[in-house]
């Protein structure tokens, strides 16, 4: 060995250890589930087997509206392998009338279908081609009847539902309907059905339970909702239904429709073994929820300064077949339809009906992102009839903490709006595309796509936007969390899901963060757990992160009086930092190791928001427990001989109350702008006739790595809302509802074309005589 050698080998030369990896609250700590995701082994509901594993296939309507006039399941039930067929006549319960979105919405449509998809029959086989041929041997004769397919005409048209085909009617009256404006401007907005289109379609597995119960393994966010309804429609106690939360291979929306899962367990209490279906992508579009078709006609008043003085609207959801969320997305829709602004006088008529349109549901930042839209494109007409700068018009009536929301409530949270909207009008802009070859895919559709470079025309443009947290109008919202700790590592117990928003990161973060313990673990999600509610609207960063900061913190006191007690001193004087546990005065110095060392500590706690009110006769109420807002400038390029886009740059500034996790709030954010980059130029689900037309990936233009611009995050304000756990706010929603409404704004500046419609098709922005 040289000398060299050994010199580099002795202990005092040894290298140092590593230091310990960060954690606890306002660090990015990677998921846990991160490295199983991504080397394809994370375990999702597709990838579920059961012994004696049946498989299942649903029988979908192929028309939009029509009378059954019989069912005939005689062939697919004498067909080899196929173990049970079952119709709307096996169906033993029905939903609980007011209880979740499937309360108006048959398992089977028994003597009408009301739209496109609409499950008829299932079955179960020994294998998946059995199955599917089985269901395609299902004979149904059908009475094709005229599908009302225009929102406008469902008023009159005869009931679509015993329910009728109006959902919800919400007049809002604010101020003085005498007040006018100096100047008026006015406009009719149509904002198009985007669907949620998760990864991973839906998949799951019935396995049946000696009780004559069922448990069902599905990749739900909201499994005791999900519960109730299939109990009710089993014909079973709740405690004999258990629904385990698989991997959720992402989601913006809900994930489940009861048209997937009910049949699913029908057939395994039928069967008496597991049964497993997997959707294609075809039934995946057809089956779930998708966003809002709405139409929007919008007056503003104003001052010769540009001061808001009074907004008239009308707003129209097209709720498809069933009522779903419509009541929710409506009430968000009426009550922002004025945005971020002070507006004193606001006169607002809003509808949700039904059609024989594909069903609407929750998708992320529905009713907001409608209205959004359609104030931004008036405040640009506004800017653009007085002369003035179409931010600075937006900075003299911008919403701060304080005022008042158009529903009479006062805004008690920070609202930094004008701040936001400064930070992005003041980021530089980027540079111009270079005119030559080596430049040309920076011109909208690329180098095979694009024309002349001397037909692109650059835009700016703003929006300002505002959800929305928790549930609204009276919603008991309220999340459950259990937090144990023994040998030195914490387990929690919650039954928030994680659906991609990173909720079981930051429940590890708070236990860290509060406990000082390294190893925290997340358990899995069932229906034996309590109910944590489901996973929209920032609800579980607030909600259950708040009972799990609780519970975490009940444990603490539990760790540290008995040591309090022995120094004579209380446990509030002494702290936890990076694993140790010392006193005020520093007389006390140990490690949560040595004091956990053969211990076993738990505790149970539950957070629950202060209450809301529902909206009145007239669309009055504290209706909302917190808002978001977020400020967007949208750069982009247009052929305005092709009518192509390619959005540049969107500059993001949004109130986040508090930082948690720095890398995962950036994703969230980065993601909510591309998703609305998809809802502004290319996601459109046509429906001619009620009938979705290429419900697959190829006919439903998601935007991809090629068609994301460059997102800078200019400015999070973090100015803590008192009220929230943490102080932070929800983060993801409020940017798809504002991007859209930014990216209009520009391809407007761009071409001077009004563009007031969602996605921006290519003939709006092509300008001729140029």
């Amino acid at each position: 060995m040289t000398s060299e050698a050994a010199t580099a080998a002795s202990p005092a030369e040894a290298a140092p250890a590593p230091e310990p990896i960060p954690h606890g609250l306002g660090v990015s700590l990677p998921a846990a589930d991160a490295r199983a995701k991504t080397e394809g082994t994370f375990p999702y509901a597709a990838d579920l087997w059961a012994e004696g594993l049946l498989w299942a296939a649903v029988l979908r309507s192929p028309h939009a509206h029509a009378r059954i006039v019989s069912i005939d399941t005689t062939h697919a039930r004498e067909m080899p392998g196929v173990r049970a067929v079952v119709t709307h006549e096996d169906v033993p319960g029905r939903p609980v009338h007011g209880r979740g979105p499937a309360a108006d919405r048959p398992v089977f449509a028994s003597e009408v279908v009301r739209h496109h998809g609409e499950p008829i029959a299932a079955v179960a086989a020994d294998h998946p081609d059995t199955a599917r041929m089985a269901a395609a041997a299902v004979i149904v004769e059908y009475e094709v009847l005229d599908p009302v397919i225009d929102p406008e005409l469902a008023f009159e048209a005869e009931p679509l539902h015993p329910d009728g085909n109006l959902i919800r009617h919400i007049p809002l009256h604010h101020g003085d309907p005498a007040a006018a404006g100096e100047i008026v401007v006015e406009g009719q907005y149509r904002i198009g059905r985007a669907d949620p289109a998760p990864i991973g379609a839906e998949a799951g597995l019935a396995v049946p339970r000696p009780d004559g119960g069922v448990e069902l393994y599905l990749a739900s966010t909201d499994p005791h909702s999900d519960r109730d309804t299939a109990a009710a429609c089993f014909g079973l106690s709740p405690d004999q239904v258990k629904i385990v939360v698989t991997g959720v291979p992402g989601a913006t929306a809900d994930r489940e429709d009861q048209g997937f899962q009910l049949p699913l367990g029908l057939l395994a209490l039928r069967t008496g073994c597991p049964v497993k279906l997997t959707a294609t992508r075809e039934e995946s579009f057809l089956g779930h929820a998708h966003r809002h078709p709405t139409l929007l006609r919008y007056r503003h008043h104003a001052d010769a300064e540009g001061r808001l003085v009074k907004v008239e609207a009308q707003i129209l959801l097209d709720a498809g077949a069933y009522a779903d969320t419509s009541p929710e997305a409506l009430a968000a829709a009426v009550s922002f339809a004025c945005g971020p602004y002070v507006v004193p006088n606001a006169f607002i008529e809003g509808w949700a009906v039904r059609t024989n349109n594909p069903p609407s549901g929750h998708v992320r930042g529905e009713g907001a992102m409608q209205v959004c839209a359609a104030y931004e494109a008036q405040m640009d007409k506004l800017a653009k009839r007085l002369g003035v700068d179409p931010a600075e018009l937006r900075l003299r009536n911008a919403l701060a903490t304080g005022d008042v929301l158009p529903t009479g409530q006062t805004v008690t949270c920070p609202a930094p709006v004008a701040e936001l909207l400064q930070a992005v009008q003041e980021y530089p802009l980027p540079a111009l595309p270079k005119d030559s070859p080596e430049e040309d895919w920076l011109l909208p559709g690329g180098p095979e796509g694009a024309g002349e470079p001397g037909a692109v025309r650059r835009g700016v443009g703003y929006g300002l936007g505002m959800v929305h947290m928790l549930g609204a109008e009276g919603t008991d919202e309220v999340s459950t969390a259990t937090v144990k700790i023994q040998d030195g590592i914490a387990t929690v117990l919650c039954a928030a899901v994680e659906s991609g928003q990173g909720f079981t990161t930051l429940a590890r973060q708070i236990v860290q963060e509060t406990l000082g313990v390294d190893e925290v673990h997340v358990a899995p999600v069932d229906t034996d757990q309590p109910p944590a509610g489901p996973g929209c609207r920032g609800r579980h960063t607030w909600v259950s992160g708040g009972a799990v900061e609780r519970a975490a913190k009940m444990v603490r006191t539990q760790l540290l009086q008995p040591l309090a007690h022995k120094f004579g001193m209380s446990h509030e004087l002494l702290q936890i930092t990076d694993g140790k546990i010392t006193s005020y005065d520093g007389v006390l110095s140990t490690t949560v190791a040595e004091e956990l060392h053969g211990k076993e500590l738990w505790a149970t706690a539950q957070c629950r928001p202060h209450p809301t009110e529902p909206l009145d006769g007239a669309g009055q109420g504290d209706a909302f427990v917190g808002l978001a807002f977020c400020a967007i400038r949208a750069v982009v390029d247009v052929d305005i001989e092709l009518g192509s886009v390619r959005v540049v740059e969107l500059a993001v500034a949004q109130d986040v109350g508090r930082i948690l996790n720095p890398a995962q709030l950036a994703a969230r954010i980065e993601a909510g702008v591309t998703q609305g980059v998809g809802i502004a130029l290319t996601e459109n689900l046509r429906t001619p006739r009620g009938l979705l037309r290429h419900p697959d990936l190829t006919g439903y233009a998601l935007p991809t790595a090629l068609d994301a611009p460059d997102i800078r995050i200019v400015k999070l304000v973090e100015e803590r809302d008192v009220v929230a756990p943490f102080g932070a706010k929800a983060a993801s929603a409020v940017p798809v509802v504002t991007s859209p409404a930014a990216i209009a704004s520009a391809v407007r500046a761009a071409t001077g074309r009004p563009v007031n419609r969602l996605p921006i098709r290519p003939q709006a922005a092509v300008v001729t005589g140029q």
